[in-house]
């Protein structure tokens, strides 16, 4: 049974998005009701009448209702199911926040309504991917890609690093070509952690470039530190001067197996 006291302004834009399309609610309750005969199901059928309750924010369509909508107003599902609160976008975050106990695979998906997050596609011509950098200032193009694994980071509320081909500093914990999420709002350093994979991960400009290491202060001074099997150089700069923390990284994309990884001292190929 459909759900009473919905938004008023739910069931207002779906008026107005009726009238943009120049159907009364007698045209809608036709079209419903061919659905209905279609599928062999009543559910699926609309009253003008019922959906002028809706329009006046009196009832919360049923699932059939909202199929009906969407066939008759051509717009996907999920679009009329935000209008109710209901984000389908939202489902991939809650996912992550609701683990399950056994390790399985994720079914795959078949929804054209599947929400997209923006990933980078393209570079900008001279770019030195060798290098570290912000992503936002490297990248040319932008595309919506359907990526659920990272749909429950904050993605209006970070900012991208990407890991340059050349910057081993903290082998084999980040590869080089990774991608990073970092949190500018956490630009103090913990000087406490328990192992490794809870020490802090800080993005640093430097003035003539970007680090992402792990970092300590000394008397003034910023130390990048390396991950020991990094093969890489501790190295000093005075702060903020030379060096000024950007933000935590909070969470990082990267492949675990493809092409082979080059040794960072001999150049030499190495299994990823």
């Amino acid at each position: 049974m459909d759900a009473p006291n919905p938004s008023p302004t739910a069931g207002a834009r779906l008026k107005l998005l009726r009238e943009r399309l120049g159907l009364t609610t007698r045209d809608v309750e036709t079209r419903s009701r061919r659905i209905a005969q279609e599928r062999g199901n009543q559910e699926y059928y609309m009253a003008h009448a019922w959906l002028t309750d809706i329009e006046n924010g009196e009832f919360t369509p049923s699932i059939y209702k909202f199929y009906t909508l969407s066939a008759v107003y051509h717009r996907n599902f999920t679009e009329l199911a935000s209008y109710f609160g209901l984000r389908f976008s939202d489902l991939s975050r809650d996912w992550a926040m609701l683990p399950t106990p056994k390790t399985h695979l994720l079914a795959p998906s078949v929804n054209p309504d599947i929400p997209t997050v923006q990933l980078p596609v393209a570079f900008k011509p001279g770019s030195q991917l060798q290098s570290t950098h912000l992503l936002a200032r490297i990248v040319e193009q932008w595309d919506h890609v359907p990526v659920a694994m990272l749909q429950h980071l904050y993605l209006r509320k970070s900012v991208y690093g990407y890991i340059g081909s050349k910057d081993y500093m903290l082998y084999p914990l980040i590869r080089p070509g990774s991608l990073v999420q970092i949190d500018p709002s956490q630009r103090k350093i913990v000087a406490r952690w328990e192992t490794e994979f809870d020490r802090p991960i800080y993005f640093v400009e430097l003035r003539d470039g970007y680090l992402c290491t792990w970092c300590q202060l000394d008397h003034g001074q910023l130390i990048a530190i390396p991950h020991p099997l990094s093969k890489q150089n501790v190295r000093r700069f005075d702060h903020p001067a030379e060096a000024e923390i950007i933000g935590r990284v909070t969470g990082i994309a990267m492949s675990i197996a493809g092409e082979t990884t080059r040794d960072p001292v001999t150049g030499s190929g190495i299994q990823p």
